[in-house]
């Protein structure tokens, strides 16, 4: 880091992250980074008179920035955010997913609040419900929240990530739902579905989106299709057959990005890659365990804004052979 100042700066942003979004005590944060509590205090206390702790912590570590330029340039992206490691570990998916929500929801909150947004699209999963739950309210009444997918599971029971009618909480604005399956059981009726005037009518509202806000889905144990049963465990074996290792959209995509030959992405009821391709697509991804799904999905070519947590980032970087940022 060089100069004694920016060596501060650099440890009071980190120890802001930890106590403001990881919630870790002093003791916590002086352990983590290798210095005395009554400095860990007077690192708070820092960060806060100079202005990078208000409704959000302004700046991130330099580490997190250099990713964001790695991966801005790797992937052609117009925005690119890593939330800093809040100590939980490689492995503390909800440390990360915390993180990123934290610092997707100030980005939220800008775009949001940007007059020529009208509308946007968005998609589900607990990354995003997370970002949600952390943007600051904003008041725009004039907002509409279009789902761009099913929101309902294959059981058609209420889907607990279900983003737009929080979001709708969030800015005051009028949400619009998607009243059909994530996923449908057969293309057959997925194609009833679709003949609905009403299904038509949000289809083509969510398409006149001014910009996307998607999450990105692994197709691991612990991913959200599989936690809320969106798939069966056959039907994962049959993904991972044919190599697909990401979710965007409802669509099953490999490692480079393209399309798996599986049935289930026949079945996704709702806006594809070429309905949002050439607008602004925010995808948010937090964990370790979403790194093929992310590099996936960022080799699509349809991401142009992303928000990742700092494990992840280090992960994606080793699996890309990006340059990664070393500590001073």
């Amino acid at each position: 880091m060089g100069e004694p100042d920016d060596w501060t700066t650099y440890l009071a942003i980190r120890a802001a992250w930890l106590s403001f979004v990881g919630g870790c005590t002093q003791g916590e944060i002086a352990a983590r980074l290798d210095v005395s509590p009554a400095k860990v205090h007077r690192l708070i206390a820092y960060a806060q008179r100079a202005g990078h702790v208000r409704f959000h912590i302004e700046g991130r570590p330099l580490e997190c920035l250099e990713y964001e330029e790695a991966f801005s340039r790797s992937f052609g992206l117009n925005n690119c955010i890593v939330a800093p490691d809040l100590g939980g570990g490689a492995n503390d998916e909800q440390a990360a997913i915390r993180s990123v929500g934290a610092a997707a929801g100030n980005l939220l909150a800008q775009l949001l609040s940007a007059a020529d947004i009208r509308q946007v699209g968005v998609g589900m999963g607990r990354t995003l419900k997370a970002a949600v739950a952390a943007m600051p309210r904003i008041s725009r009444e004039d907002l509409s929240i279009v789902s761009i997918s099913g929101s309902l599971t294959s059981r058609l029971s209420a889907n607990p990530y279900d983003v737009v009618q929080l979001l709708s909480e969030r800015s005051g604005g009028e949400g619009y739902y998607l009243p059909v399956p994530y996923l449908a059981t057969t293309a057959t009726e997925k194609d009833m579905f679709l003949k609905q005037p009403s299904v038509q009518e949000l289809l083509a509202r969510a398409r006149r989106s001014d910009t996307f806000v998607v999450g990105i889905g692994s197709i691991g144990d612990d991913g959200h299709l599989r936690r809320m049963n969106l798939i069966s465990r056959e039907e994962q074996s049959a993904l991972q057959k044919v190599g697909a290792v990401g979710d965007l959209m409802g669509r099953f995509i490999d490692i480079d990005g393209a399309a798996v030959p599986a049935a289930l992405s026949e079945q996704a009821v709702g806006l594809g890659f070429e309905d949002v391709r050439g607008a602004r697509v925010l995808a948010l991804s937090g964990g370790v365990s979403k790194t093929a799904a992310t590099l996936s999905a960022l080799r699509t070519g349809v991401i142009t804004d992303l928000v990742i947590d700092e494990a992840l980032a280090k992960s994606l970087a080793d699996a890309i052979d990006a340059k990664v940022p070393q500590p001073a």
